[in-house]
């Protein structure tokens, strides 16, 4: 399955699923994977919420784009890289590193594969990269990616505080 391949209206169809966990309070279940990222619209000016996977490395949280530069929340980064976001029970605004280096969203990759083997190995069996690709099958597969890398101003226990 490429996610670069499915339709904008699709991906938002999977986004309501998290975002209602975290809406009735299962924020700390589902935040150990996904957090919710606030973006400001490019052209609308208005929050949008999108729930990405993530991980934690050295303080900073990283997501990935599986649709590339393509993704609304991306572009939205690319636009105005300050951010809100929802990890668990805690808030906090952030400002955001673009990163479409192919060699940093390999590392990042391998990273996740070395953290989450059987449920990255899927997902990137389902990209058609087999359960353990090699570094050369990632590399040419982050060509295609893009990512952030969002660094907390100080955590806040309250949205919008």
């Amino acid at each position: 399955m490429n996610f670069a391949k499915i339709p904008p209206s699709r991906l938002r169809l999977l986004q309501v699923g998290p975002r209602k966990a975290y809406a009735i309070g299962l924020g700390p279940l589902i935040g150990r994977v996904v957090l919710l990222l606030t973006t400001t619209g490019r052209r609308t000016g208005l929050k949008r919420v999108t729930p990405l996977q993530y991980e934690l490395v050295d303080g900073a949280y990283y997501v990935a784009s599986a649709r590339g530069l393509k993704a609304d929340w991306f572009r939205n980064l690319q636009a105005d890289p300050h951010v809100e976001v929802q990890v668990k029970k805690t808030y906090f605004h952030g400002l955001a590193e673009v990163v479409t280096d192919p060699q940093r969203i390999t590392g990042f990759l391998e990273l996740r594969l070395k953290r989450h083997p059987i449920m990255i190995g899927l997902m990137m069996r389902a990209e058609g990269l087999g359960f353990r690709p090699s570094r050369e099958k990632l590399e040419q597969h982050a060509k295609g990616l893009a990512m952030a890398i969002i660094r907390p101003d100080l955590p806040t226990t309250t949205p919008g505080g």
